[in-house]
This record gives structure tokens, C-alpha cells and sequence, in this order.
């Protein structure tokens, strides 16, 4: 399986700007995922595709017994540093390290889309979690209301070919994700939304910030770090303040809750 061999090392470039800049901006959707998975005192919780632990801090926080998981392992460790009693492993979404039955909630937000194969991920959530587990899976809204396209936009301009896969708004479309999740033998019981605003104190926070995903990382390669900045700080020209930051108002995330069967 090809995810953390893919996106381990791109991610693992700056873990810890995007565990401070970017990762950070994600609480609310983090806090909305965990309340619809049911995360409370006690309850077994796998966070896949962890990151550097933004969910699971919140989730320990609940008294939640947190194991994780992510492609990348400089941001495992970052949130074994966060959650000292985890259990946080590097691994693949579609073949997890962890026992049939082993959770009781299960979370997987802004990690499904970058599955090679994103049923068998799907899946594999299944298989560790006990039955009638709550699974909430989230990802961005549908990009016509993400004032944060723009960014995603420049980088795609910048390439001289454009980059392979469906992007970051593939699995927003309705009904999109729901199907995928019913593909892979669950049952989609409710769906939510959340609107984060991204904000930054200043240009020099923000390219930190955005440079530090996978993504970007390897678009870097391909174009250079100067000729994306470029790119990309005029593209947001009409999204920063008058004291110097950055700040995109209108980011819609989705996310729907699903269950393991009966």
C-alpha cells in the first residue's frame, strides 16, 4: 500500500509549522468530529491520519483512551510529545496496525483523500472498530465556499502540468463522500458542517503555514520555494488586513458520521 510511502516524508518536511500554523486552525473541526464519534471518558478512540496530534490532544482532554495514526514520523512524534499515554504509530490508512474490534470512535479528518485506495482505507476503519462504532470522516467543503481555494489555485497555476489525482475539493461533491463510505460497507447516519476561519498574523506566518503540507512540499520541487511564494501571495492579496496578516473568513468543512454495521 502506497500512502505513508507517498506522503510520509513530504509531510514530514516541517512538522512542526504545520502542527503550529495549520494544524492548529482545525480545532473546531476537530471538537465537531469528536462530539458526533461520541469521544467522551474512556472510550478507545483511533484518530487516523493524526497529523501532529491536534485531535488527539482534545480527545485526551475528554478522557478518551488515544491511539493514532499517520503516514508521517516526525508528526507522530510530535504527538507522542502531546499525548504522552497514545499509542501513535506510522503506518498506512489502508492497513492499520491495530486489532479487528480495537475502538470504540473512530476519527479520520482531512486524511481519507490522500489514500491510494480510499474504499479499502474506509475499511479498514471498519475492521478495528467494534460493531455500531461512530466513524466521522471530514474533509473541506465544496470549493466554491472555501475562500482558502485561491491558495490551491496558485500552486496548480504554478505547475507546468497539472498535478495527478482529483485534489483537495475531489471528495467534496454531494454525495460523493457518502458514497465511498457505502462502498466500503457502512452505514452514513448523519453529516455536519463547520466553518473555520484561517487566520494569520502576517505573510511570513502564513507561507509557513501553507508551505508546510504535503502538497505544497512537493510542488516545491518541481517549481522552486520562490516562484510559488510569489505566486501565491498575490493570489491572497485580497484576503489580507489592514495590520499585515492573512485571513480567509468563509472555509466551509464537511463531515459525516457513519456506522461499522450492527
Amino acid at each position: 500500500m502506497g500512502s505513508a510511502r507517498v506522503q510520509g516524508e513530504l509531510w514530514g518536511r516541517v512538522p512542526e509549522d504545520w502542527a503550529s500554523l495549520q494544524e492548529a486552525q482545525h480545532a473546531p473541526l476537530f471538537e465537531a468530529m469528536l462530539d458526533a464519534a461520541g469521544v467522551g471518558d474512556g472510550v478507545r478512540l483511533l484518530d487516523s491520519g493524526c497529523g501532529g496530534g491536534g485531535a488527539s490532544v482534545l480527545a485526551d482532554r475528554r478522557g478518551a483512551i488515544v491511539s493514532g495514526l499517520d503516514a508521517s514520523a516526525p508528526l507522530i512524534d510530535i504527538a507522542r510529545d502531546r499525548v504522552s499515554e497514545g499509542d501513535f504509530r506510522v503506518g498506512d490508512l489502508e492497513a492499520l496496525p491495530f486489532a479487528d474490534g480495537s475502538f470504540d470512535a473512530v476519527i479520520a479528518a482531512n486524511s481519507i483523500q490522500y489514500a491510494e485506495d480510499r474504499v479499502a482505507a474506509l475499511r479498514e476503519l471498519a475492521r478495528v472498530s467494534t460493531p455500531g462504532t461512530r466513524i466521522a470522516i471530514g474533509l473541506f467543503g465544496t470549493s466554491d465556499r472555501v475562500d482558502f481555494r485561491v491558495v490551491f489555485d496558485a500552486f496548480r497555476e504554478s505547475l507546468p502540468e497539472p498535478p495527478s489525482g482529483d485534489g483537495p475539493f475531489g471528495l467534496s461533491g454531494e454525495g460523493v463522500l457518502e458514497g465511498l463510505v457505502e462502498q466500503a460497507g457502512l452505514n452514513v447516519v448523519e453529516s455536519g458542517e463547520v466553518d473555520l476561519p484561517f487566520v494569520y498574523e502576517d505573510t511570513e506566518m502564513f507561507w509557513r503555514g501553507v508551505i508546510s503540507g504535503g502538497p505544497p512540499q512537493a510542488a516545491k520541487d518541481i517549481v522552486g520555494e520562490d516562484a510559488l511564494k510569489e505566486a501565491v501571495l498575490d493570489a491572497v492579496v485580497p484576503y489580507m488586513t489592514d495590520t499585515g496578516g492573512v485571513r480567509f473568513n468563509n472555509n466551509a468543512f464537511q463531515y459525516i458520521t457513519a456506522t461499522s454495521g450492527s
